[in-house]
């Protein structure tokens, strides 16, 4: 059973083995049949932006895949197919062939986002497109082994530095390696990206667009319809602009009804009249939500994991935050609660340990992916 099979594999490792994806995928892609990939690299907005891409793609009368990560409670989210989340049955289906692609050590030896990468990519044999969004990295990523008729980079920033370095330009740098052919740039937050972009298109000779320069008049009118129909935050309306611009690359006429749902649920996803939940988890994200809710003021549920800069997050949030709520997650990369509520207490904002929703708050749900998951689990 699938779920069985994953849950025996570590979520996450001190230590990456990088050659291990591209031996064992050498090993059996002669048997698998890729789709045109578009893989998506960046910090913050790849979900999103690949929804917003599969889904237009999809209205426009193509056959298409969307493989994000991690999930929120069910598996199945991460596996997007013509429209709709794959089933249990086509999951089982799609594990029992793939392990008779694969050695019994080639599939022990995989890690579970390895292993899941190779799942999707069986599935989406008879796609026209898939989209394919990277984990944390860039050139060394799993996603990184198969070839792709185009690279989207969304806004790239600090986060993961242990596995992908201290400075932009060496993040900016691991992201950007992942580029083959040709690059749709989204727009970035540091100078530094554009830089190494220019400069790496200069060595290599890849194709390099600024996503505004693909993008027509009639666009504008476009998103600011979308963003009326839709409630659009900012950071979304700028997604959106990105995947409108590949469209435009790839020939693909769209109108406004091609982005019908297209939201991706858990970004700044209204599940309650007071309650919003959002998954982002670094400093871009934080800043993302103060711009979409400026002007309002919540209880924020949260908590993080230690590697994160949680201190500088909270720092950003304050200005949206009456309260705190720390809510308990059962992971050992969360910071100890202690640690937590000292850098509360440092940073004045009043606290509490969260422990059910009061129908008399707004309440602001961020983080995590497992802030969100833990909120969710508890609230129902």
């Amino acid at each position: 059973m699938l779920s069985t099979f994953l849950d025996a594999k570590p979520l996450f490792y001190e230590k990456i083995d990088y050659e291990r994806m591209p031996r064992i995928y050498a090993s059996i892609k002669e048997q698998l049949k890729l789709p045109k990939i578009i893989h998506l690299v960046g910090t913050n907005g790849k979900g999103t932006t690949g929804r917003f891409l599969a889904t237009a793609l999809f209205a426009t009368g193509h056959k298409v895949g969307h493989y994000t990560s991690p999930h929120i409670i069910t598996f199945n989210e991460r596996v997007w197919l013509n429209g709709a989340l794959v089933s249990d049955v086509a999951l089982e289906d799609a594990h029992r062939a793939l392990l008779l692609l694969l050695t019994p050590q080639d599939a022990d030896a995989l890690s579970y986002f390895e292993y899941t990468t190779l799942l999707a990519i069986y599935l989406y044999q008879e796609c026209d497109y898939l989209i394919l969004e990277a984990g944390l990295g860039g050139e060394y990523d799993a996603t990184a082994v198969f070839k792709n008729i185009l690279t989207v980079v969304t806004p790239i920033d600090r986060d993961h530095e242990a596995f992908l370095g201290e400075t932009i330009k060496e993040i900016a740098s691991t992201k950007l390696n992942a580029i083959q052919k040709r690059v749709v740039l989204a727009k970035q937050k540091h100078k530094t990206v554009y830089d190494i972009a220019e400069d790496l298109s200069s060595e290599r000779g890849f194709e390099l667009f600024r996503y505004e320069t693909l993008l027509r008049r009639k666009d504008q009118k476009n998103i600011e319809i979308l963003r009326e129909l839709h409630n659009l935050p900012l950071y979304l309306q700028e997604n959106i602009s990105v995947s409108i611009a590949v469209l435009h690359l790839l020939n693909i006429s769209y109108n406004v009804e091609s982005f019908e749902k297209s939201r991706l649920y858990g970004r700044l996803s209204q599940i309650a009249p007071n309650i919003i939940i959002d998954v982002g988890h670094n400093v871009l994200a934080a800043n993302a939500i103060v711009s979409a809710l400026k002007g309002k003021k919540f209880t924020l549920v949260y908590n993080s994991y230690k590697d994160k800069n949680y201190k500088e997050i909270l720092s950003i949030l304050r200005t949206i935050i009456e309260k705190v709520e720390l809510i308990a997650i059962d992971d050992a990369r969360i910071e100890s609660r202690v640690v937590m509520l000292e850098t509360l207490e440092s940073l004045a904002i009043p606290h509490t340990l969260f422990e059910a929703v009061s129908s008399d708050k707004n309440y602001l749900v961020f983080g995590s992916f497992s802030v969100v998951e833990a909120f969710l689990r508890q609230k129902n």
